[in-house]
């Protein structure tokens, strides 16, 4: 399988300045991970919208892909009682 192109919104950076030093390395190494692999076990399209997320504990990773580009989008990180608001 082909290494996706990683984009990461500027607003994400934001997203992560609450979230734990020890959540935020593992959130971080996950985000990398859909590099290989965009739809890992686990993750779930969302519906009504080309977005899909991925579970890591509390939070939540939210992300589109554009398999004609090769690119995986990270819109948003939080926890799981924010992150869809």
């Amino acid at each position: 399988m082909a290494k996706f192109e990683l984009v990461v919104r500027p607003s994400v950076t934001k997203d992560t300045k609450d979230i734990p030093s020890g959540d935020l390395i593992r959130i971080l190494k996950r985000i990398e991970s859909l590099r290989e692999d965009p739809r890992p076990p686990g993750s779930i399209k969302l519906s009504g919208m080309e977005y899909y997320r991925i579970r890591h504990g509390n939070y939540r990773i939210i992300y589109e892909i554009d398999d004609t580009r090769l690119i995986v989008v990270v819109v948003k990180v939080g926890h799981r009682r924010d992150v869809y608001r």
